[in-house]
């Protein structure tokens, strides 16, 4: 195996996992999701690269495509219905 292919390798592996604990950790769903569609692209790459083509274009457009399509609805659409949601009344005051 050349040099080349490893530093591939461990680049791929290093991303792989900041992608994954970005999609975690982050608050926003929309960021998330689409941190997610990245993660399954770059998921088929390391996928292609361990010579599995089949897998690879299966994470691709189902994984990625497909399921981040969902997802990106599902948040656009539970954003509209937490703007839509009447606000909770103001506390009263204390002093009354």
């Amino acid at each position: 195996m050349s040099a080349l292919l490893l530093a591939l390798d461990g680049l791929l592996s290093i991303s792989v996992v900041a992608l994954a604990w970005a999609t975690v950790t982050r608050r926003e769903p929309r960021q998330a999701v689409i941190l997610f569609i990245a993660f399954g692209l770059l998921l088929a790459l390391v996928w292609a690269r361990l010579r599995a083509p089949d897998v690879a274009l299966a994470e691709a457009a189902i994984g990625a495509g497909l399921g981040g399509a969902l997802m990106l609805a599902a948040a656009r659409r539970a954003l509209i219905q937490r703007d839509a949601a009447p606000s909770p009344a103001p506390p009263e005051e204390a002093g009354r």
